[in-house]
């Protein structure tokens, strides 16, 4: 009598796994779809346009604004990608190598693509006759040919035009910060949440640019999170 149990326990056993068996292999759905409210979800953030910020300007003289470079006024994610496959495919250490830094700052920003936000940007401040900085956490380098690239990019004319800060990493050089203050920046547009602290450690108007989906730079930082100005549309 005993066989019966015996034979119903198996019997279950193997429907229960063959029940989780069917269910590991079923793949996600092709077309998951989607829902009017998660398309109309937009962060609680502070958005602002470039003509938000250029009438906010009204009546102000000019001033000294500054710009961080990558991921802010350039897609410079191509050069940064060959470093690392060149000098350090597994690790970050590329971005350690003079020799990595003596080849981005001379030369391989032509393969660097503007930002049309950059562009519209510097426009409007050239158009107001403010003095243009650029301050970026690049280490220098004997030579540079940034600066030219950067003003031939965006047409920069010289009597705004200012060479590139290298901020750098290495003990003893300036900060962002205190080029900051130094330059008497007023309002300074970057990427990254250093970029905003800087700006707002000095009392300057710190701009949130949006950094590309597909930048090599990562994490991708969160836009908003200090309540600074975000401006839309401004990843490309």
């Amino acid at each position: 009598m005993r066989k019966i149990p015996l034979a119903l326990s198996a019997f279950c056993l193997f429907l229960a796994v063959g029940a989780a068996n069917a269910h590991a292999s079923v793949p996600s759905p092709l077309y998951p779809g989607t829902n009017v409210a998660k398309l109309a979800e937009q962060a609680p953030i502070h958005w602002v346009s470039v003509a938000q910020i250029e009438n906010s300007l009204q009546g102000r003289p000019p001033m000294a604004v500054g710009f961080d470079i990558d991921d802010t006024v350039l897609f410079s994610s191509p050069g940064f990608w060959r470093g690392k496959e060149l000098y350090s495919p597994q690790s970050e250490e590329y971005l350690h190598n003079p020799a990595f830094w003596e080849k981005m700052n001379n030369g391989w920003d032509e393969f660097s693509i503007p930002k049309e936000v950059a562009r519209t940007l510097i426009a409007m401040h050239v158009k107001r006759g403010d003095a243009i900085y650029f301050v970026t956490g690049r280490s220098q380098t004997k030579t540079e040919t940034v600066s030219k690239t950067l003003q031939d990019d965006f047409q920069i004319p010289a009597e705004n035009m200012n060479p590139v800060i290298f901020a750098g990493d290495q003990p003893g050089q300036n900060t962002k910060t205190q080029w900051l203050q130094d330059k008497r920046i007023k309002m300074f547009y970057g990427d990254s949440d250093n970029d905003i602290r800087a700006a707002r450690e000095v009392g300057a108007r710190g701009i949130r640019v949006l950094r590309a989906s597909n930048s090599t730079y990562r994490p991708l930082p969160q836009a908003g999170m200090y309540n600074e100005e975000v401006i839309a549309n401004s990843e490309y």
